[in-house]
């Protein structure tokens, strides 16, 4: 992973470089569901720039980082210059969003470029956000530097956690200012990538057209991409859905595991893949705290810390509506296949929680589960055992020490599942706003340590980072980055 120096220095860089042409990409979703797909050119960009680049999933994906850092290199990272099989489109989804349907939402500021392969042969999107509009924007398409870094930075954080989520491979900041609620922003573009980019919202878009041949289409892709053992299945479109449910209920028990909070857990937010996506209103708990919520527009915490198990079954069972029609040839019967499967994900989340909070105890997945039970019962809303434990009389807090370390602790599981760095708030906003003002060092140093976050270092100037916010700090607030 490398962030790229000043103008002058990549400038220099870029003089040296021998251009190439860009790197062909595959045409896999645009050509297999057009009817999901709108055309889309990329706002051609002033002056761009690379920021940051991640030379691992770059290597992964076969292109040449050399050409990444050109200025050949720089345009294709934003869309605009496109190799062989590149057909930018916007994909269309529907979603429910605060709890409310809305039949088309789609990539209004986004573009998937196409797919390529990574080194072992699995297709990988490429996807670029901050564009310019589309035809479904809701604004006006762009994007700024703090929100694009957040989250390259976000991704990278979760995947040294051991979180599934989509990665960026760049930032690109485009020499185009946007006006932002009154303040001059520098623009960025922001290039991601995922194993796909279907949503739950993409299945609710296609029920909602009432066009079954589509929807068998949508779910045949979704199993090539993601569930191939479904398709040799009984059923292989309930064996899609089981593995979904099994797939959202493992991201939802890591996000518990490392303090996440999601910020916007809408059905269009929610990939089929299980991959975290969307990070902007995104942050991490600075203490233990059930009901903490961050988002300037979660007025209510319906996607609070603690709900967010609740939520995510919720927003299955309207995966499971959109899909009932073509588990079963008879409609109630779909929809009572489907809230059966879906009624596994308590279970299934269950398991992945015992399993994960057993490593962060340093436990043997034989150990009893009694041991981690009243972690288990807080989780899901009792705190009493935790609180009569560890916030009650000493002599409560003793009883469960006794048992847990005649279960023999392993102190280096325990030091491989609790990183000592964790992007904390308030210095993330630190090191976004340095950037925003042209200082990319503050955020080198904080993605150098969230990317490798179960290593402690020394030195009085790594402290802060390990330490959450000051006693008597306001609670931090989070936004979308629209």
């Amino acid at each position: 992973m490398t962030l790229e120096g000043g103008q002058a220095e990549t400038a220099l860089r870029t003089a040296t470089l021998v251009e190439h042409a860009p790197p062909a990409l595959e045409r896999v979703w645009a050509g297999a569901l057009s009817e999901l797909s709108r055309h889309v050119t990329p706002v051609r960009t002033p002056d761009p720039r690379l920021l940051v680049l991640n030379d691992e999933i770059a290597c992964e994906l076969g292109f040449d980082t050399d050409f990444l850092r050109s200025a050949s290199g720089a345009r294709f990272l934003t869309g605009e210059s496109l190799g062989a099989g590149s057909t930018p489109v916007a994909q269309v989804y529907a979603g429910h969003q605060w709890g409310v349907f809305t039949p088309i939402l789609g990539d209004g500021r986004a573009a998937l470029l196409g797919e390529r392969r990574d080194r072992d042969g699995r297709l990988r999107d490429i996807h670029v956000k901050g564009i310019g509009p589309t035809s479904m924007s809701r604004v006006d398409g762009f994007a700024v530097v703090g929100p694009m870094l957040r989250e390259f930075l976000m991704g990278e954080a979760m995947h040294a956690l051991g979180v599934p989520t989509t990665r960026a491979l760049a930032v690109v900041a485009t020499g185009a200012p946007r006006d932002l609620d009154g303040r001059v922003l520098p623009g960025a573009v922001l290039a991601r990538t995922a194993s796909s980019h279907v949503r739950f919202g993409s299945f609710e878009y296609v029920r909602a057209q009432d066009d079954p041949p589509l929807l068998r289409r949508l779910a045949d892709h979704a199993i090539a991409r993601h569930y191939p053992r479904a398709a040799t299945a009984r059923h292989p479109y309930r064996a899609l859905l089981e593995g979904i449910v099994d797939a959202a209920a493992a991201v939802t028990a890591a996000w518990t595991r490392v303090g996440f909070v999601h910020g916007v857990l809408s059905t269009d937010n929610v990939l089929v893949s299980g991959e975290t996506i969307d990070y902007g209103p995104c942050a991490f708990l600075d203490a233990y705290e059930p009901g903490a919520y961050f988002s300037s527009i979660d007025r209510f915490g319906r996607y609070a810390y603690d709900r967010q198990p609740a939520i995510m079954r919720w927003n299955l069972e309207r995966l499971g509506e959109a899909l009932a029609p073509i588990l079963d040839a008879d409609a109630l019967a779909g929809e009572r296949l489907a809230a059966e499967i879906i009624d596994a994900f308590d279970t299934r989340y269950r398991v992945h929680w015992v399993s994960a909070f057993r490593d962060k105890l340093g436990l043997d997945d034989s150990v009893r589960e009694a041991v981690v039970a009243d972690l288990a019962a807080a989780a899901e809303g009792d705190e009493r055992p935790l609180r009569g434990r560890f916030l009650g009389p000493v002599a409560a807090l003793d009883a469960w020490l006794i048992r847990w370390t005649s279960e023999i602790p392993d102190a280096s599981r325990i030091r491989a599942a609790n990183p000592v760095y964790v992007p904390r708030n308030h210095i993330v906003e630190e090191v976004l706003g340095a950037a925003t003002e042209g200082d990319l060092e503050p955020f080198r140093r904080l993605l150098e340590l969230v990317s490798d976050p179960f290593t402690e270092r020394s030195g009085a100037e790594y402290r802060r980072y390990a330490r959450p916010a000051p006693a008597g700090a306001p609670r931090h607030r989070t936004f979308c980055g629209t």
